[in-house]
């Protein structure tokens, strides 16, 4: 490197940042830098000229990094329902308030009938949400025309957006009416209308999918984002650094929300990974990173406004880690029991319970009380068990479906496989009884 003045003398002299530009080959190509010299207390720290890490600086010390300063947990109230900093106060209306709060405690009361309809032999497999309720605060800080791409604990998200309990029983049945033709297990819900793409079940698969989704929407010039939410145990799949990664080198509007709730099915966290949770890996792919209390629907509302903010108008991609505590079972096919002591489970119940401390913040602005809550959860209760026993009665959809919308036009291994299935059914027609199936098998 050549300069009229040395780059020491430079930063003496001015007491501020100087630049100096350099030329260097890589593979053959000269490049240029501009090399930045700190002139803080008597130390210079002379900026590195490779593009592979131009935000570094030279030292004549060896350290090796094992961690950093922790990062900050985001929150707007304290358990007791009360604003700590009036400042970060949301400023929202009675009746926005109100309706997220009733999302929340209907979600709640639905994953209760549910959660025992399986355990009845009615429904095949449930996830229920206890415990992370509050995430319906990242959807009222959406606009609605964002896409959606979920994992499988985000109903609340689509009853804020208005996806009908006889929707949600549908899909849990699998019947005629089901938007997705009964062709995925319940709780892997969609609904274009709302601009919320199918469930898949494999983890992780919906994070690259929705940085592509985000790039088409910046090449659209649209001026809306993809969320994407996802659990702590998918952040351990190849597809979250490849995601994470893309997102940030094209400037993909998109925010990814993790919902850190302690346990990847049954793996706590502390086995999983030894880094400062999910949030210090989007600082290392270079994007905009936040942590925030997850049993505060606040502090997610206030996050996801400003995170939407950043993607739309600035295409930044954005991680949030919303750190929270499962109380209820992964899914009908866990007994968390085995893994973690009820002790604790019951502590975080009574402690720190999203629904308890939201109502306690309309308790203390006047506008919610024992008699609503009582009138509320009684009616809507009528009206989940309504739509439950509709949805129990309506018939499958046509076997046809197993072969519908596969293809644009159907392929000959399609048109094989049908009239296949055809001919086995009327050879066997007791083994395979089409009663229950909506035309009983006769539009084959």
């Amino acid at each position: 490197m050549n300069s009229n003045i040395s780059l020491k003398a430079a930063a003496s002299l001015l007491n501020l940042r100087v630049n100096q530009t350099s030329f260097f080959l890589i593979n053959g190509r000269r490049f240029i830098s501009t090399s930045r010299i700190l002139y803080q207390k008597d130390k210079i720290k002379e900026r590195v000229p490779f593009p592979g890490a131009t935000e570094s600086y030279f030292t004549d010390k060896m350290q090796f990094i094992h961690n950093v300063e922790p990062i900050p947990t985001y929150r707007v109230m304290d358990r007791h329902g009360r604003v700590i900093d009036s400042s970060q106060d949301p400023q929202v209306t009675e009746s926005f308030a109100v309706k997220i709060y009733k999302d929340m405690v209907t979600l709640n009361i639905l994953d209760l009938i549910l959660y025992d309809a399986q355990r009845q032999g009615r429904i095949s497999f449930y996830m229920t949400n206890y415990g992370e309720e509050a995430y319906v605060g990242s959807a009222a800080g959406l606009d609605s025309e964002d896409m959606i791409f979920g994992q499988y604990r985000e109903a609340g998200v689509l009853l804020y957006r208005g996806f009908t309990l006889d929707e949600i029983m549908n899909q849990c049945y699998s019947n005629e009416k089901d938007l997705g033709k009964g062709r995925q297990m319940p709780v892997h819900y969609g609904s274009k209308k709302l601009n919320f793409q199918t469930i898949s079940s494999p983890l992780a698969t919906q994070i690259p999918q929705a940085s592509g989704a985000a790039y088409a929407l910046k090449r659209s010039g649209k001026k809306n984002c993809v969320m994407c939410y996802f659990g702590e145990g998918a952040a351990s799949e190849g597809d979250f650094h490849a995601a994470l990664n893309i997102a940030a080198t094209m400037r993909c509007p998109v925010v990814f929300f993790c919902r850190n709730n302690g346990f990847a099915i049954s793996t706590p966290s502390l086995e999983q990974y030894k880094g400062d949770g999910i949030a210090s890996r989007g600082i290392g792919y270079g994007i905009d990173t936040i942590r925030v209390d997850g049993n505060d629907v606040w502090a997610i509302y206030n996050v996801t406004k400003e995170a939407r903010k950043l993607a739309v108008e600035e295409h930044r991609p954005v991680l949030i880690e919303s750190l929270t505590y499962r109380i209820g079972h992964h899914s009908t096919s866990d007994d968390s029991s085995a893994y973690r002591p009820s002790k604790e489970v019951e502590e975080w119940k009574r402690l720190d319970n999203p629904l308890v401390r939201l109502r306690k913040w309309l308790e203390n602005h006047n506008w919610w009380n024992e008699n609503l809550e009582l009138e509320f959860r009684t009616s809507i209760r009528k009206e989940i068990l309504n739509a439950f026993s509709k949805a129990e009665k309506l018939n499958k959809p046509s076997i046809t479906e197993l072969f519908n919308d596969v293809y644009d036009r159907p392929t000959p291994n399609i048109i094989a496989q049908r009239q296949k299935l055809k001919r086995l059914i009327e050879k066997y027609p007791n083994n395979y009884p089409l009663k229950n199936f909506k035309n009983e098998g006769k539009d084959l």
